[in-house]
């Protein structure tokens, strides 16, 4: 599970961190709005965890745009706040949950786990097609299609993006821990991977190659 952390306290920010690191979960931190909208660009976020402040730079208007471009993303709204109104204000604005700070870091693990537990499904229907991100699962009309690890993750990214052209280094940067260690030659390869173990068996296309651009999701395209 990938978590975005939204928040201006620095010190609280790298505690959560390595909270939920420690609880196997995938984090990136950022400090403000732009650094906010700078990840969620480029990455998909099963839960936002959103500090929020009157007094800070980070707007709880943020929350809608989040939905609005994610919808099955939780966000919880982590606040100092004690009134009720704002409470209101972030669970009207599309916030899951609202946890008041200080935090107890038990109680937010479980209200994490609730919530994604719970939460909206990422599976991805298209016709015939199904893809189940939390299974690394794959079926197309009734049958599971055998594609695992980067491969997979590749085709769901892509999937997510459905119409938009991803490049390859968005794709390094959304799916590799660390995208500056690689060379872009594993998007290639996991590419390659689909096109040969589900798109020839199956005699379907899922991704077109944009030349000098990247690549983008187009399913259902019948190879002719």
């Amino acid at each position: 599970m990938r978590v975005l952390i939204i928040e201006s306290d620095v010190e609280l920010s790298k505690t959560l961190s390595k909270t939920l690191i420690e609880s196997e979960y995938q984090c990136d931190l950022a400090e403000n709005i732009n650094d906010a909208k700078y990840y969620l660009d480029i990455r998909n976020y099963d839960l936002v965890l959103l500090g929020w402040e009157q007094t800070s730079d980070i707007n709880i208007s943020l929350i809608a745009e989040i939905k609005k471009e994610a919808h099955k993303t939780s966000v919880i709204v982590l606040s100092l706040d004690t009134y009720k109104e704002s409470e209101i204000e972030a669970l009207k604005a599309g916030a899951d949950d609202f946890i008041r700070k200080p935090l107890d870091y038990d109680v937010l693990l479980v209200r994490i786990e609730a919530k994604l537990r719970f939460g909206a499904s990422n599976i991805i229907e298209i016709e015939d097609l199904i893809i189940n991100p939390e299974e690394e699962k794959i079926i197309y009309q009734g049958e599971e299609i055998e594609l695992k690890g980067k491969p997979f993750e590749v085709l769901t990214h892509l999937a997510m993006h459905k119409d938009q052209i991803v490049s390859k280094e968005q794709l390094l940067d959304a799916i590799w821990e660390e995208p500056e260690l690689v060379t872009p030659n594993v998007i290639e390869v996991a590419i390659n991977q689909i096109r040969q173990k589900m798109d020839k068996p199956l005699d379907i296309s899922t991704i077109e190659t944009v030349r000098r651009r990247g690549y983008r999701f187009c399913f259902p395209k019948k190879i002719t």
